[in-house]
């Protein structure tokens, strides 16, 4: 299939980025986003060109290292796929693709398609964690969790950070990604001891880098895991938690 490409290539964070023009005429509707960049790279390496850098570890759909926007959507025209899961068949022979980083000011450009997401790290660093006394380790069955609750908690461990939720809100906010941590950890007895401490310290870094939830729901719509749109709400309510409770835990 031919497809036209406008791919974004920007020589480091204080140059001035462009859209280049490449012209596929020999994709394969089974190729991902990142093989059809591969291909694009193949063909500038033998030209004596230099190739486009983008991001890509375990093309597996599970370390959230894939990220960037084709036409305007992060990672691709599917929904709560990564970019290493999107498959040009879902795209029609002559089509038009404008291939970029994610777009957030949280986010600057480092070279090319590749940005710099340490924002989302900084947020974990916070309170993405639990404190454990060091020693002999508990047997299985000592911390006991239902089913229920262990299949919720899960459910939203399961985020990969790749960041496609702040680049889909139009206000860049990241309490997708922030909800899902701390609704994961409060389930579980370990993250209880410092829930109130994580939610107002991770809170607070949040609000330092991201801006404000847009309501609308573009971040879950992107979601690779399938982070539930529920997980923003828990921004607020720990958050009020936390206020509330005189002890510091």
């Amino acid at each position: 299939m031919k497809l036209t490409l406008e791919i974004w290539r920007q020589a480091g964070p204080t140059q001035e980025g462009r859209f280049e023009t490449i012209e596929v005429p020999d994709a394969v509707p089974q190729m991902s986003i990142l093989e059809l960049l591969d291909h694009v790279n193949n063909g500038l390496i033998e030209q004596g060109k230099e190739p486009f850098a983008f991001a890509s570890d375990c093309r597996e759909g599970i370390c959230g290292t894939c990220g960037l926007t084709v036409n305007g959507r992060p990672h691709g025209a599917d929904k709560n796929k990564p970019a290493c899961q999107q498959r040009l068949v879902s795209y029609n022979e002559g089509d038009h693709l404008r291939i970029e980083p994610l777009r957030s000011n949280a986010y600057p450009v480092i070279k090319d398609m590749v940005v710099d997401r340490s924002a989302l790290d900084r947020v974990m660093q916070q309170g993405g964690y639990v404190s454990i006394n060091a020693g002999t380790a508990p047997d299985a069955d000592t911390l006991h969790v239902n089913h229920d609750t262990a299949e919720r908690a899960l459910d939203h461990a399961a985020c990969i950070g790749c960041g496609a939720c702040v680049a889909a809100c139009p206000n860049g906010a990241a309490h997708l990604f922030t909800g899902a941590k701390l609704v994961h950890l409060k389930m579980l007895p370990l993250g209880k001891e410092e829930r109130g401490k994580r939610a107002r310290k991770m809170i607070d870094e949040l609000e330092t880098n991201f801006g404000p939830c847009s309501l609308y729901g573009e971040c879950a719509d992107v979601c690779p895991a399938g982070i539930p749109l529920t997980a923003v709400a828990a921004i607020n309510k720990e958050r009020v938690r936390a206020a509330l409770r005189t002890k510091d835990d």
